[in-house]
């Protein structure tokens, strides 16, 4: 894993994982549970993501733009962030699913997303180098099972020790701003496995728990003296964000090694 990917998993999804907006608890998946809290350059949205430098929280406690609030104080937003924002792809398919419950197959040898996770990003700088990823992080700290009887989601118990997260890089990165804003991103390359032994790369997840994926852009530090490392770090301790992270609420999902719902298959 490259230093800017590990810095980005480090930042953002320490034990304040995702945000969700007041809009996505109307919309919530059935069944409910606890959410995480919020990283401070995370945007939470249902739809389009807001073009500001400041995170959900932030924006809420009236930070100024581009200024990023963590444990070691403020930080501020990379310049080539401040007006990067994202929209979901097939957002109505999205929705329907949400409101049935959204359940994604996971299998040993790997599984590609349906529907697959597709953001149109605008507000870069044409000529940066960016880097596009995603990660999922666990919704709550349970296991469900499906309940026929009265087909809804029910809670079975505690959370299956999570596996050390990982991260798929889009296969175009690093790319220039004008060539990611071009066109659609498409991560249909990304496959979920519950191999907890997996060794091709693919995303590891338990069956029967609920997760949520984001995405991030993550500006391409220049190869200076010292290379990508040496930059990364250097803006490290400069408290620079190099990375902003867009949340989507209507595309979490239940991990699943077979469909429950027949509403959704």
């Amino acid at each position: 894993m490259c230093c800017v990917c590990a810095a980005c998993l480090q930042s953002a999804g320490k034990a304040r994982e995702a945000d969700y907006a007041s809009s996505a608890s109307a919309g919530a998946s059935p069944g409910g549970g606890d959410q995480p809290e919020a990283n401070n350059n995370t945007t939470t949205t249902s739809a389009t993501a807001t073009a500001r430098g400041e995170g959900a929280k932030g924006a809420a406690k009236g930070q100024p733009k581009g200024e990023v609030v963590g444990e070691e104080g403020p930080a501020q937003l990379h310049p080539a962030l401040l007006g990067a924002s994202a929209a979901l792809e097939m957002k109505p398919l999205w929705d329907e699913f949400h409101q049935l419950g959204t359940e994604m197959i996971v299998t040993k040898a790997g599984r590609r997303m349906f529907p697959t996770f597709q953001v149109r990003v605008l507000g870069l700088e044409p000529l940066q180098q960016y880097i596009l990823m995603m990660d999922f992080v666990p919704v709550d700290d349970k296991r469900y099972r499906y309940a026929f009887h009265n087909s809804s989601w029910i809670v079975a118990g505690k959370a299956d020790p999570v596996s050390p997260p990982r991260i798929h890089v889009h296969p175009d990165s690093p790319a220039e701003g004008a060539q990611w804003m071009k066109q659609v991103v498409s991560f249909d390359k990304l496959k979920l496995t519950n191999n907890q032994l997996d060794h091709n790369g693919h995303i590891i997840l338990n069956s029967m728990h609920r997760y949520q994926p984001r995405f991030h852009v993550v500006v391409m530090q220049p190869q200076g003296k010292g290379g990508a490392g040496a930059a990364a770090a250097a803006a490290a301790a400069a408290r620079i964000e190099d990375f902003k992270t867009f949340i989507f609420p209507e595309t979490s999902f239940t991990a699943v090694t077979a469909y429950q719902n027949q509403r959704v298959s």
